[in-house]
């Protein structure tokens, strides 16, 4: 586990610095880094269950602010949200946020769990 707790802190690291052109960079690198730096702290073998579960609380309501976007392009027949970088239509931003939180609630989620086990 310690080992994929040091991958995964990196990996959310680098998905921190790579938001600086997003259109709301501020909110995603702080985001992702709360995630990278839980990911470290477990590597470390310490975990705070009540900051995973503020982070989970955080990324759990941002997200279902989310689901109508999210929904929105399921009804589209799931266009290409892949294809460029730059979002040229909401559903395309709104539906990578949307994911990026699903990640950010699972990594988040299996931390508890391995919190909760590990004591």
């Amino acid at each position: 586990m310690k080992l994929t707790n040091w991958i995964l802190a990196v990996l959310f690291a680098l998905f921190a610095v790579v938001q600086y052109n997003d259109l709301d960079p501020w909110l995603w690198i702080l985001m992702y880094g709360y995630v990278a730096v839980v990911c470290g702290f477990a590597a470390l073998g310490k975990w705070n269950n009540y900051v995973i579960l503020a982070g989970l609380a955080v990324s759990l309501t941002w997200g279902v602010l989310l689901v109508p976007e999210f929904v929105k392009w399921l009804k589209m027949g799931l266009p290409n949200i892949a294809g460029q970088m730059k979002a040229e239509s909401p559903h395309i931003e709104f539906t990578r946020e949307f994911l990026g939180l699903a990640i950010c609630v699972a990594t988040l989620a299996w931390q508890f769990w391995l919190s909760k086990r590990k004591r």
